[in-house]
């Protein structure tokens, strides 16, 4: 039985050349290659942008903390190494003495506050006190992270309150 209108091919048709079909398999590969490279190209470039900005916040928070704790500090006591970490900062309030070091530990950066250790950063390439870190009355640390090839590098400059006159 046949229905009227279901013949596709004309009794005069033949079907798709093979030249047709080979054109139509080049477009439909062209096409594919064409979203394959733009999903890789937003895949990488995502990983690139999260790293990046996962280095910026671990530099930003390496800055907040030492910034605060130096603002605190009477005493900022850097070690006599190169890098002039670990870094002690003492201060007192209120009658009671409260002492701050900062250490890098492999990549993660350490304070301890009064015996109580706790990471406030990690994947910390590097971080440095300037030699003097009361020229000009201030203190001046280089934080840099580094996570992948991704960077971020943060100079930090502190005015420590004065040591109170005795």
């Amino acid at each position: 039985m046949t229905f009227p209108g279901m013949r596709l091919m004309h009794r005069d048709q033949r079907g798709v050349t093979f030249v047709e079909l080979m054109l139509a398999i080049a477009l439909a590969g062209i096409v594919t290659a064409g979203i394959t490279m733009t999903f890789a190209h937003v895949f990488s470039g995502s990983t690139r942008t999260s790293n990046h900005m996962t280095a910026v916040r671990q530099v930003q928070s390496a800055g907040y903390w030492v910034s605060q704790d130096a603002l605190q500090a009477q005493n900022v006591t850097p070690d006599a190494g190169p890098s002039g970490f670990p870094l002690t900062l003492t201060w007192e309030w209120d009658g009671t003495s409260n002492e701050v070091t900062y250490e890098l530990q492999g990549t993660n950066l350490l304070r301890d506050y009064n015996g109580q250790g706790t990471v406030i950063a990690q994947f910390i390439e590097s971080i440095e006190v300037e030699p003097r870190p009361y020229y000009d009355g201030k203190l001046t640390f280089t934080v840099t992270a580094t996570l992948g090839e991704q960077s971020e590098t943060r100079i930090y400059e502190v005015q420590p309150r004065p040591a109170p006159d005795d």
